[in-house]
């Protein structure tokens, strides 16, 4: 364990100045795009980017299993929340527009925030029943109005790479507009970059998509049903097993 955290620590030390040198220009050159390129363009710069932000830390980016077909969109993509890649390791495979929703205090960040305004990203305070009501209402408007959405269930990154609680939230979005969920499962990043730790190490990481849920196949459920259902789905795609 020891030699591993020396590794660790030599790697970070060497990849983290290489990719804040492409991350900060890139961040405002995406910044300029997103007043000029149409959304429903926009991902012919993010898949790309997003795959170099993982090279650029050292990780292999694969995929397992193809995303749904983009003629029977939107969809919510639901995944295990476990790094800081898991946004790009989502990102760099969806064919077509996507956005999500993030915790208000991000938006008030320099750049960072002005682009997701921009883009189409929707704030949210999660503490604050209300607020966080009224904005799983303009998801639900947004998704009625042919627009995909990627969250995360758990609302923060794992502490120990398990699965954590998922909140009511995106299944009580699911239960109201009746759109299809993808159920994903990102192996690796946890090993890759863990929350309370400011190294990286390098090596795979995988994207394994599931099999679409329609609402055919969950509108006969409660939220709590739905919400086990999916959980239990991206488990068993953890394990190999969908």
């Amino acid at each position: 364990m020891k030699i591993v955290g020396i590794y660790k620590t030599i790697a970070s030390i060497i990849i983290w100045p290489i990719w804040f040198l492409f991350f900060i220009p890139s961040l405002f050159l995406i910044y300029i795009l997103v007043f000029i390129v149409p959304r429903k363009h926009f991902h012919f710069i993010i898949r790309p980017t997003s795959w170099l932000y993982c090279l650029l830390a050292g990780q292999i980016l694969l995929k397992e299993n193809k995303p749904p077909p983009i003629k029977d969109q939107p969809y919510l993509y639901l995944f295990n929340h476990v790094s800081m890649f898991d946004q790009f390791m989502v990102g760099a495979f969806i064919p077509h527009y996507i956005t999500a929703i993030g915790a208000k205090e991000i938006f008030k960040y320099p750049v960072w925030g002005q682009l997701l305004n921009r883009y189409g990203a929707i704030p949210i305070i999660r503490k604050h029943l209300k607020s966080a009501i009224q904005s799983l209402h303009l998801v639900e408007q947004a998704i009625n109005n042919g627009i995909s959405f990627i969250i995360a269930p758990e609302g923060t990154r794992t502490l120990n790479g398990e699965i954590g609680v998922f909140k009511k939230g995106p299944f009580h979005i699911a239960k109201n507009t009746g759109i299809t969920i993808v159920p994903i499962a990102l192996l690796g990043a946890y090993k890759a970059k863990r929350k309370n730790d400011w190294r990286i190490k390098p090596g795979i990481i995988t994207t394994r998509f599931g099999k679409p849920i329609k609402k055919d196949e969950y509108q006969d459920l409660s939220v709590e049903e739905i919400r086990d259902l999916i959980k239990t789905k991206i488990q068993r795609l953890l394990r190999g097993e969908d």
